[in-house]
């Protein structure tokens, strides 16, 4: 069975997603949850908004971002900034396609989302 384009958008998001948690080694079982409730909001806001498809990848990246805030403190800490104390990176664009990780306070693109395995330290 083939799934359906947003289907198939979710799964690459989600998979994205999670690697990057696993390459900032944050990937426990209550952070997995986090990230299944993002995917199951995110298919509902598509299926109300099918053009948006192309944008669940940087939104699901953001509310995991979010959540993971608010029990857990910030997500991904920037890796280029050594001053002025740990800042987590922010998803560029807020809303579009090839959503990146971004430093805005040294106003340089670190990583697409789900590229974090190789800049990241640990």
């Amino acid at each position: 069975m083939e799934l359906n384009p947003l289907e198939q958008a979710l799964h690459a998001a989600r998979a994205l997603v999670m690697a990057d948690l696993v390459a900032g080694d944050v990937a426990d079982a209550q952070i997995v949850s986090l990230v299944e409730d993002a995917v199951t909001h995110r298919r509902w806001w598509a299926e109300q908004w099918p053009e948006g498809v192309s944008f669940v990848t940087g939104l699901i990246a953001q509310d995991v971002q979010d959540a993971l805030l608010e029990r857990y403190g910030r997500w991904p800490l920037c890796p280029v900034c050594t001053e002025g104390g740990p800042h987590a990176l922010d998803v560029e664009p807020e809303l579009g396609p090839d959503p990146h990780w971004v430093c805005t306070k040294a106003a340089v693109a670190i990583a697409p989302v789900g590229g974090l395995a190789g800049v990241l330290r640990r």
